[in-house]
């Protein structure tokens, strides 16, 4: 029960659209951050089932039965034609616990077909074995399927990731997560500080700088650029999503970085906010040996595989370890050890992996929404029941159903 389960991940996707926005020093199997020992993950989950049994709400016998009652956990993810990662984490948790996990897809047309996709999430509840229903889509619109669950089965714990309104999710649904994309302003020019950088130059495109999530991202790395001393440069890149499509913004990409390395020189941290640039700023890195401290997607799978010709199997494709051990050996080989990181994996495979096994853990211990709602359980649950650390924060005053995550970095 109180094992630490390290799962392997299935599949992560290797590509990003060219035209959809997006939102490494040490081995790779050190992570930075987490310093906590394992026995005070154990100490913390061992003290909300302490409370809540003194509470009288849980008995050793009903914490028996609860885990040997025959129940469900559904997801719904896009199919894996839209949203490889949802997909893949979905179905490699099936294959986990097969008795246990029911996957369902929704519509490829989603954001047109919401009625179709109200239908799938609330087809889940007609099943009366059915105790967890959990979403994962980056779509809005989902909340009314959330209402009607509560009023069919209000015994079923609902768990979504969605881009809803933060309001309407903590009002209508027992826990939403989602990756927080807002706080990495912070984190990954303070993360390039520590790796040496003294300049951050940030890319990017109007398109890109017209969605209020990016802009002011870039506004919290200029105010902490500014903090710590770094010079924060911006550089507006040829747009993809209109005009030339994206070979004019890789074009732009591949002249221009060498003429800001030679000005800055190489301690210098360069973000891009799309995915694609990363082909071209990678493979620039390991030519000019400036730093690369995140990508907008942080994952091994971003631009790594490509730019490095790493040999990946089918069944190496969801073996983050391996993958970043690869990435480690050709930074060392190049010179760039301490140049590079990002995540150990991707947010949208962990998160949904991540509400299964709490699914399950919560049922497990006769556990309510309300005893795990809280940083400290979320952030220690993580370090003993998923393969890489995770840093929750309430995603904001009065949202206390709702939290963000940043996860553990990894150094090549």
């Amino acid at each position: 029960m109180r094992k630490k389960i390290i799962s392997t991940i299935l599949a992560a996707s290797m590509a990003a659209s060219m035209l959809t926005a997006c939102q490494s020093s040490k081995p790779a199997t050190e992570t930075a951050a987490t310093e906590t020992a394992a026995t005070t993950a154990t100490e913390a989950v061992r003290e909300t089932e302490a409370k809540t049994e003194a509470a009288g709400t849980t008995t050793a016998a009903e914490t028996e039965a609860a885990g040997e009652e025959t129940y469900k956990i559904g997801i719904v993810t896009p199919t894996l034609t839209v949203s490889e990662d949802e997909f893949r984490a979905a179905a490699e948790m099936v294959q986990k616990y097969p008795d246990l996990v029911v996957h369902k897809t929704l519509p490829e047309n989603f954001a047109t077909d919401k009625e179709g996709c109200i239908s799938v999430v609330t087809s889940l509840a007609d099943d009366p074995e059915m105790k967890y229903i959990i979403f994962d889509n980056g779509m809005e619109g989902i909340i009314p399927a959330f209402q009607t669950i509560r009023e069919k089965r209000p015994d079923i714990v609902t768990m979504v990731s969605c881009n809803d309104d933060p309001k309407l999710l903590n009002e209508y649904v027992d826990i939403a997560i989602s990756t927080d994309w807002n706080r990495r302003g912070e984190t990954i020019p303070t993360k390039a500080h520590n790796m040496g950088a003294k300049t951050f130059i940030h890319y990017s495109f109007p398109t890109h700088m017209a969605s209020e999530s990016k802009s002011v991202r870039r506004d919290i790395m200029k105010a902490t650029c500014e903090k710590l001393g770094m010079e924060f440069v911006e550089i507006t890149t040829p747009d993809p999503q209109t005009g030339n499509g994206p070979a004019a913004m890789l074009q732009f990409l591949q002249e221009d970085i060498p003429r800001q390395i030679e000005k800055y020189g190489p301690d210098t941290n360069i973000f891009g906010t799309n995915c694609p640039m990363y082909d071209v700023i990678l493979d620039e890195a390991f030519d000019k040996k400036f730093i690369v401290a995140e990508q907008c997607c942080p994952t091994p799978t971003q631009a790594y595989p490509t730019v490095l010709n790493l040999e990946i199997t089918e069944d190496d494709l969801g073996d983050y370890d391996k993958i970043n051990s690869m990435i480690t050996e050709k930074a060392a080989e190049a010179g760039m050890t301490g140049r590079l990181s990002g995540w150990a994996m991707p947010s949208s495979v962990y998160i949904p992996k991540f509400k299964i096994e709490l699914a399950k853990y919560m049922h497990e211990n006769n556990l309510k929404p309300e005893d795990v709602l809280s940083k400290e359980f979320l952030d220690n649950f993580s370090k003993e029941y998923m393969p890489t650390a995770a840093d929750f924060a309430i995603a904001g005053e009065g949202l206390d159903h709702y939290y963000m995550l940043i996860l553990e970095d990894v150094y090549y």
